[in-house]
């Protein structure tokens, strides 16, 4: 009998070790097979440059395709529910966090667990925000822009990149006690055009997604969206330098996974992203689209959205906004 129990003890201790070493294997094996990025803008937005420069280095080291997906719209659900609903480890969500941190307040239902469905791989950078105007806009910097609009209530639309950004900037309207009308965006890269035609006032969106407007006269740049300038637009002074510090949007780029995707997994596959993104090199491609490369892993990561999620509960509180999920 005392046999039979030890042996029994055994086994148990053999499965025991082997389901702890079962995420490693599992780790060290991957990719089995191409990978798909998705993304929740067209091409040509900072997050697009990004993925598509580390795909084509991410595809040498892994020995397998990486492809990159465009699924704009619906508010970045598309995209979203496209990736929990393959729950494939070789498929990833590779997004700025201001996508989605504001869906519970947004969406009555949505397609995922905003908690639980979008497992932190890595974040690689940080993307420049820009707020712009029409270049022919009486107003050639946010003091001069809010005064405008208080002395025309109403007449003044607005275009926000979907999520944080536009979140940051109704809270803005309400602090300011501002009027304007939202004219809302399939693809934000389309926007930079109708700014230029002035048909829309100001917009909210990447570097990357403004300066060909810029460059073509066509718009001017307020102020970006940080506490400080950006060495890329060194004239171009910050929102806390313009006396407006609730409207810094942090849009924190990076790749996340399924649910089930392990830690194991998580921290070796954000170490080959950290491992090419920092190469000089392809931080200086990165910078080049008006990005700043900051790295870390899932967990801290995860830390750094959470901290995200406080603020926009903040801003919520402000408007009035109740969680919807």
């Amino acid at each position: 009998m005392r046999r039979a129990v030890k042996h029994i003890l055994c086994l148990v201790g053999l499965l025991a070790a082997l389901s702890l070493r079962a995420p490693v294997a599992d780790a060290q094996a991957w990719p089995q097979r191409s990978v798909r990025l998705v993304l929740p803008f067209g091409a040509g937005s900072a997050t697009d440059v990004t993925a598509r420069l580390l795909a084509e280095r991410l595809q040498a080291k892994w020995g397998q395709a990486v492809v990159v997906e465009n699924r704009p719209g619906g508010d970045g659900l598309l995209s979203i529910g496209s990736v929990v609903s393959a729950k494939d480890d070789h498929v990833m969500f590779f997004s700025p966090t201001s996508v989605f941190v504001v869906h519970p307040y947004m969406h009555a239902t949505l397609p995922y667990d905003p908690e639980r469905d979008l497992a932190p791989i890595v974040r690689i950078s940080k993307s420049l925000l820009v707020l712009a105007a029409p270049a022919v806009s009486p107003a050639n910097d946010l003091k001069e822009f809010v005064a405008l609009v208080k002395a025309n209530a109403g007449k003044f639309n607005y275009g926000m990149t979907p999520g944080y950004t536009e979140f940051v900037f109704d809270g803005f309207l309400r602090e300011q006690g501002l009027t304007m009308s939202k004219v809302p965006y399939r693809d934000i890269v389309q926007a930079p055009i109708d700014l230029g035609e002035n048909r829309i006032h100001i917009l909210g969106v990447s570097h990357t997604v403004a300066v060909a407007q810029v460059s073509a006269g066509k718009i001017k740049l307020l102020a970006v969206a940080d506490r400080k300038r950006a060495a890329i637009e060194p004239k171009v002074p910050s929102v806390v330098e313009s006396g407006y510090p609730s409207l810094e949007s942090v849009s924190l780029i990076g790749a996340f996974g399924s649910r089930d995707m392990s830690l194991e997994l998580r921290k070796r596959v954000g170490g080959d992203f950290i491992a090419i993104a920092t190469e000089p090199a392809m931080a200086a491609k990165i910078t080049a689209a008006a990005q700043i490369v900051e790295t870390s892993g899932p967990e801290e990561f995860a830390a750094s959205i959470a901290e995200i999620r406080k603020r926009v509960d903040g801003i919520a509180k402000l408007v009035g906004l109740a969680k919807k999920n």
